[in-house]
């Protein structure tokens, strides 16, 4: 399927932690799903130690020898923030976790200030790998919007060359919605699941298998029950750029703290 906007450039948040490598590898596999160049932030002085620990990490990787490092300093959240504005990049990649409590993976800072005030897309990997899991399934969660639709067409692309088994596409009804709807005196749709099946088969022609859901509960949190019970790799969320940094939807706040799997925020 053809890719309406693809990423041309990505980068990979490092600070030589433990999971350095790791997150570099699943960056790499980001990079070769989307054709695009790799490029590293690091916060931090540039130094001998720094170039030596970056050219050996690159080397062992396969990467190119001569990919960009952007230096920053200050605050970590902030200094990333700054490089991804500065060097206009495209999608950041991160690993997301600070703890894990029954089973739950709480964000770290780093990764919660990305998804709140950053310009860019974002992935953040619960438990990245050396060698990448497969990302066999992805959940999609449907926005009816211009956006929403390019992307869902990029979400599709990468899972056609990622060969994912399927993309779950669905809606996230909650009582707020209702409630913000009759508030507002607008019609709330009664046939969300028609009106889904519509946005899917508007695509046309798929490379990956498509199941489409409508998904209903109190609140946001009835998307991450889904995401569980599908036992997805993959969280896909779009966010569109033009709506207001610094914040997410009402009824993804939660993605603030907690993600159910693997996060992709498609701004």
């Amino acid at each position: 399927m053809f890719d309406p906007a693809p990423y041309r450039s990505i980068a990979v948040a490092s600070t030589f932690s433990p999971r350095f490598e790791q997150v570099l590898a699943e960056a790499k596999r980001i990079r070769d799903r989307f054709d695009a160049e790799l490029c590293l932030i690091y916060v931090g002085k540039k130094s001998n130690e720094t170039s030596a620990k970056f050219a050996d990490a690159l080397e062992r990787l396969s990467l190119p020898k001569d990919s960009p490092i952007h230096y920053e300093q200050g605050d970590p959240a902030t200094a990333i923030l700054r490089a991804i504005e500065r060097n206009a990049i495209d999608l950041i990649v991160a690993g997301a976790l600070e703890k894990e409590v029954v089973l739950h993976p709480f964000l770290g800072n780093v990764a919660r200030r990305l998804l709140r005030e950053g310009g860019s897309s974002v992935i953040l990997f619960t438990h990245p790998a050396r060698e990448p899991e497969p990302l066999r399934k992805l959940v999609f969660l449907a926005e009816y919007s211009e956006h929403g639709s390019k992307s869902l067409r990029r979400t599709l692309h990468f899972a056609a060359r990622e060969k994912s088994e399927c993309v779950y596409v669905v809606r996230l009804i909650t009582t707020f919605d209702e409630a913000r709807a009759k508030q507002e005196g607008t019609p709330f749709e009664t046939d969300e699941d028609a009106k889904l099946e519509h946005f899917v088969l508007a695509l046309g022609h798929t490379d990956v298998p498509i199941e489409v859901r409508c998904i209903r509960g109190n609140t946001g949190f009835a998307a991450a029950d889904f995401v569980k019970s599908m036992e997805a790799d993959l969280f896909v969320v779009p966010l569109d750029p033009a709506k207001k940094s610094g914040q997410l939807p009402p009824n993804l706040e939660w993605l603030a703290d907690v993600i159910p799997c693997n996060l992709w925020l498609a701004r």
